[in-house]
């Protein structure tokens, strides 16, 4: 008989655990205990005790930057998180050439079960599950049976146990896709990050990355990971804390998973270890400067897998010498698998595969010009419509401000203007840049056939 645990829906743009911390902190003292007495509001002494009680141990520093305190809430892959919690050029600096710590709490966590486990969940996504090695993981789509992309997920092994990781944007949406095709398996999904009420009370995440971020597990004792998309459990504070090394381009990146009641207590010891905090406008631009794509931004639902993924091994004019040479280039973030079983969509996407190539591509770009909004259409020399930007932001770096950005560009207009067709092997990259426009200023844009060195300019 088949079993299925469904998920409680998470509430839109539902404040993360931190960013209900930094909230409560700012608060008025008096907002925290309704009905208080007047003679204990006659006792300036009591009144004026630090809210510090509501999390035992937690957030001297951060009283003492009232920034951090009044950031912002924005929403941010379907929660409320802080936008910036330092000056953009601090943040920056803290990514590329330090440590930053920040919020990663729209991340959710479902656990995989019954005996059916992995030829079910197989048999959902496009990148291998069955040879996943242990405490690996690795990016897939979710497709439906015309190859459309329907969201993007992480799968993760633990021994024998499997998990997805998913935004909070994406939670209930993809569940439910992938509950339709629980038919006769024993398979429950069974959610990690919300309880039965749809509260946001079991486990969640921060994030610390940069190149420093190794030094900073260290002074707290925590291991680090050699290699992307892996992970490992530790000892910290007590508990068990979950690190995952995420997947990187240009810095490290990894999840700390805590409770959430946890998240404040491991939020000061990342800042007293020196990772500096981060809100999520920064951190977004250096995932676009890394040219890894949103589902919802940069990938829609019309969208074919190899349209979108995987990105740097299909990019034009990346030959080996340039691979090679590049310190930073990273394995690609492959999500399709063309080695494993049957899967949902997988006729689409093997016909693609050998019989013929998709006419455009999801590209990194970096720009010369203001940062021009989703939806600006790319224009080639002549006027033609070369493709429109899905993604654009702007670096604050120490050498100068960098606008980097990701598009969707038409396949004819990544050749060579000598070459009406796409030829054996690679095709040649557009000699010419882009242009676009904001009001009436013009921008230029070329596409990257490698990631950028930051810290070089």
């Amino acid at each position: 008989m088949t079993e299925t645990a469904t998920p409680q829906a998470i509430p839109a743009d539902r404040p993360t655990p931190l960013a209900t911390m930094l909230a409560q902190l700012a608060a008025p003292q008096v907002a925290i205990f309704p009905g208080a007495m007047k003679s204990m509001r006659a006792n300036s002494e009591q009144l004026a005790a630090p809210q510090v009680a509501i999390f035992p141990g937690a957030m001297k520093s951060m009283r003492a930057n009232s920034e951090q305190l009044a950031a912002p809430q924005v929403p941010y892959r379907g929660v409320l998180t802080p936008r910036e919690l330092d000056a953009p050029q601090k943040e920056t600096a803290a990514l590329v050439s330090a440590a930053a710590v920040h919020d990663l709490g729209w991340l959710r966590r479902v656990a995989v079960r019954g005996e059916d486990r992995f030829r079910w969940l197989s048999g959902m996504v496009t990148n291998t599950v069955n040879d996943l090695a242990i405490n690996a993981g690795a990016w897939n789509l979710v497709l439906n049976a015309q190859g459309r992309i329907q969201g993007d997920l992480h799968v993760g092994r633990e021994g024998d146990k499997l998990e997805l990781t998913i935004a909070a944007d994406q939670y209930d949406r993809l569940l439910a896709h992938l509950e339709r095709f629980i038919i006769m398996d024993d398979v429950v999904l069974t959610p990690l990050s919300v309880n039965a009420n749809g509260e946001l009370n079991e486990d969640s995440a921060l994030g610390l990355s940069g190149p420093l971020a190794g030094n900073v597990l260290a002074r707290l004792g925590l291991p680090t990971l050699a290699e992307s998309m892996t992970s490992t459990l530790a000892a910290w504070n007590g508990q068990q804390l979950r690190v995952v090394r995420g997947y990187s381009v240009l810095v490290p990146h990894y999840e700390l998973w805590v409770r959430a009641t946890e998240i404040p207590t491991l939020w000061q010891a990342l800042v007293e270890a020196g990772a500096n905090p981060v809100g999520a406008a920064t951190l977004d631009a250096l995932r676009i400067a890394e040219g890894i794509p949103a589902y919802g931004i940069d990938i829609a639902e019309r969208d074919l897998p190899q349209e979108v993924a995987p990105q740097v091994a299909t990019l034009p004019g990346a030959t080996k010498s340039v691979r090679a040479n590049s310190e930073q280039l990273a394995p690609p973030l492959v999500a399709l698998s063309f080695n494993k079983g049957c899967y949902l969509g997988q006729e689409v996407v093997e016909r693609i595969h050998s019989r013929g190539s998709v006419h455009r591509h999801l590209r990194q770009l970096e720009l010369s010009g203001s940062v021009p909004a989703a939806g600006t259409e790319l224009i080639l020399e002549g006027g033609a419509i070369a493709g429109q930007i899905t993604s654009a932001a702007e670096l604050p770096l120490p050498s100068g401000s960098r606008v980097f950005a990701l598009g969707m560009i038409r396949g004819e207009a990544e050749l060579s203007p000598q070459r009406q067709r796409p030829v054996a092997g690679n095709p040649e990259p557009h000699n010419q840049p882009f242009t676009y426009s904001v009001g009436s200023a013009t921008g230029a844009a070329r596409i990257l056939v490698a990631p950028p060195k930051l810290e070089d300019g």
